[in-house]
């Protein structure tokens, strides 16, 4: 049935039978990477080297996997990798180590009639000159023997370095390890699979089907169509920041569980074609009381939109560097459809608010003190949002952060401020920038 033509009302449905992997699949699919990963955790690597523990990602692990093919990552930690890079330095050779114990795990064991596993493949990284080198994934394919069924799986080495953090925020100091290294966005972003992984999986079971929704519009109607428009070295968003874009959306509006599909479903498409405007980050992991962390993030953040931190790790801009505007012209074809035509969208900014105390003169009463701001709205926003809450004129007053006078021209973002914070209403009868 095509996306295009359906009506807003039949998107559930259409989820439900279309898009919805098959649950048997699913766990028999499970049984078999429990089992290869319990032989991973037995094989004899060489050097006495040991595998710590296998965490499954991607969309299978986060339970969003789509029907008729979808993606996952095996994430193997092991004990020879003590560092970032040691991770960068052993990563081949350990690909090499896998692939020759899937090898033998295909010639001595076998899975379940339902299921097929295709052989291992070394995938290896391009070099500017179109040669490869060095390995940098391995994948095979489980399928169902009874339907169109699959999943793809990239088996990837990693260093260990959240450790047993792995259900509470992480060290600090971690991220301060490896922001010291200046690597390429995300390139350790495996060590952090746990968290991007969890991130995902604690949505409610709809906004998964939302999430189902938008990838398979992206798989069939954005990589389908416009694959063929990228040039050499460009690159199509990710999946995971059309993922995130949806939880921010969600978590924006307090939708719950029970929100419209088709009105989610546009709001995302909304927020794709404003895409240069795009501000987002999380502090579920990370946040702004390391100094160090702190002096990263304003950085970061004062950097060129759009931004789309990777909740799980501070180095992954999601968003730069890809051809979103060939996301976004699809998406203003798909805004024209039936399948989102009458719907109105959630009433959502593609910037992230943040959360603003104000602290009046004791003579000067307001209906709330705190409220959520724009960070590059201009300082005149906060007072005329503040005038709104008290009859007195703004014009007679200012705001002060830390001693300094804020002026009505500039942003919060100039500032460097871009997480909760405290002003001060003063009167400015002694101010002489007003």
């Amino acid at each position: 049935m095509e996306l295009y033509n359906m009506f807003p009302r039949q998107l559930d449905k259409f989820i439900y039978n279309h898009l919805q992997p098959n649950t048997d699949f699913l766990d028999q699919m499970s049984i078999a990477i429990n089992k290869i990963c319990r032989f991973l955790h037995g094989y004899k690597f060489q050097n006495s080297v040991k595998v710590i523990k296998t965490i499954k990602g991607g969309s299978s692990g986060k339970g969003t996997a789509l029907k008729n093919g979808s993606d996952a990552d095996l994430v193997v930690f092991f004990s020879d990798f003590q560092s970032f890079e040691d991770q960068k330095n052993k990563r081949g050779g350990m690909l090499n180590e896998i692939y020759d114990a899937l090898l033998l795990y295909q010639k001595e064991y076998s899975f379940a009639y339902e299921l097929s596993m295709s052989k291992p493949q070394i995938i290896r990284e391009s070099s500017m000159f179109g040669l490869f080198s060095v390995p940098r994934s391995l994948s095979f394919q489980i399928k169902s023997t009874e339907d169109s069924d699959s999943i793809e799986f990239d088996v990837l080495p990693a260093y260990d370095a959240l450790g047993q953090a792995t259900y509470s925020r992480p060290d600090p100091e971690i991220y301060i390890r490896l922001i010291e290294l200046k690597a390429a966005r995300g390139e350790f972003s495996t060590s952090f699979t746990e968290l991007q992984r969890d991130f995902v999986r604690k949505s409610p079971t709809k906004l998964k089907s939302l999430i189902r929704l938008v990838k398979y519009w992206y798989k069939e109607y954005v990589r389908r169509l416009h694959k063929q428009n990228l040039r050499s070295g460009e690159f199509l968003p990710h999946k995971y920041a059309l993922e995130l874009l949806i939880i921010y959306a969600w978590e924006s509006t307090k939708q719950g569980q029970n929100f419209n599909t088709a009105e989610g479903f546009r709001t995302l498409l909304e927020l794709v074609v404003r895409y240069q405007e795009l501000w987002l980050f999380w502090t579920e992991y990370y946040d702004f009381s390391h100094p160090d962390l702190k002096k990263y993030l304003t950085e970061t953040l004062q950097g060129h939109k759009p931004i789309i931190l990777d909740p799980a790790d501070p180095t992954g801009n999601m968003a730069e560097k890809v051809r979103w505007d060939l996301v976004a012209r699809e998406a203003r074809r798909c805004l024209q459809q039936t399948c989102v035509q009458g719907v109105v969208g959630w009433n959502v900014e593609p910037v992230k608010r943040i959360s603003v105390t104000i602290i009046p003169p004791q003579n000067v009463y307001i209906v709330t003190d705190r409220l959520s701001i724009n960070p590059f709205s201009r300082i005149m926003s906060i007072k005329v949002a503040i005038l709104e809450t008290t009859e007195y004129q703004m014009n007679n007053y200012y705001l002060e952060l830390e001693g300094t006078v804020l002026e009505d021209r500039k942003t919060l973002a100039s500032y460097g401020v871009f997480t909760k914070v405290t002003l001060f209403l003063k009167e400015s009868s002694s101010c002489s920038l007003m």
